[in-house]
């Protein structure tokens, strides 16, 4: 295996890989040598990654999902189980920001969404990947999180309390593994980074003076590479 792709061979998918850091990570996976799967909302953006992936000599598969409607994930898993037996990386990049408001402006249709995405669909990919992941000779789930969900933040409750749920799934699944398979766990806090996401929450900030997508894609890559212990926690700074 070359130096420049010590990934050849093995299969990663990315979830809301159509724009910001889960792109730059599928691009980054794709750089290595994995071939990655791309699942997203939007068809063009996915479509944009993909070019971007091939233009760079990888190779790569749009699937495009919604991650909120129901047995969408089941679906996605049959197809994907139905041309590969095993799946090395699963990185749940995908998150909802509802409106930043007090607790008890909260809108319950936009906190619905943020539970369905940040919550309900990572049990999801978890339950219908899992079997994939355990045929692995070492998978890695990286969850990308926010330090809102575990430090509790003013007019962030949203938000946050959704990401604490997100973190407790995946520190929950990564106990319930840690003996019967190699299947370790990574949940990584990218901090400030120059994404859509975080322009909707900070509005009056150049988004220069913050870190681009690609530094915590290439954090995400060599991370699964690493031999860590599982329900393993960091940020990037």
């Amino acid at each position: 295996m070359a130096d420049n792709k010590p990934l050849e061979g093995k299969l990663a998918l990315v979830t809301g890989a159509s724009r910001g850091i889960g792109a730059a990570t599928a691009i980054e996976f794709a750089r290595a040598g994995a071939h990655v799967i791309l699942t997203a909302r939007d068809v063009k953006a996915l479509e944009a990654t993909e070019d971007a992936i091939h233009d760079a000599g990888g190779s790569s598969t749009i699937a495009p999902v919604d991650l909120a409607e129901p047995d969408g994930i089941a679906r996605l898993a049959t197809a994907i189980h139905g041309r590969w037996d095993a799946l090395d990386y699963l990185v749940i990049s995908a998150a909802y920001l509802p409106m930043l408001t007090p607790v008890t402006q909260i809108d319950q249709k936009q906190y619905n969404q943020a539970l369905t995405i940040n919550v309900l669909a990572t049990q999801a990919l978890l339950a219908n990947f899992d079997p994939m992941l355990k045929r692995a000779d070492a998978a890695r789930v990286v969850g990308l999180t926010s330090s809102v969900g575990e430090k509790s933040r003013a007019f962030w409750s949203a938000y946050g309390s959704s990401k604490a749920a997100f973190d407790n799934l995946l520190e929950c699944y990564a106990q319930e593994v840690e003996k019967i398979s190699k299947t370790r766990v990574a949940i990584l806090d990218p901090g400030a980074t120059r994404t859509a996401m975080r322009a909707r929450a900070f509005p009056g900030e150049d988004p220069h003076t913050v870190k681009p997508p690609e530094d915590v894609a290439k954090r995400i890559v060599a991370l699964v590479q690493e031999d860590f212990k599982t329900a393993h926690r960091e940020r990037v700074g």
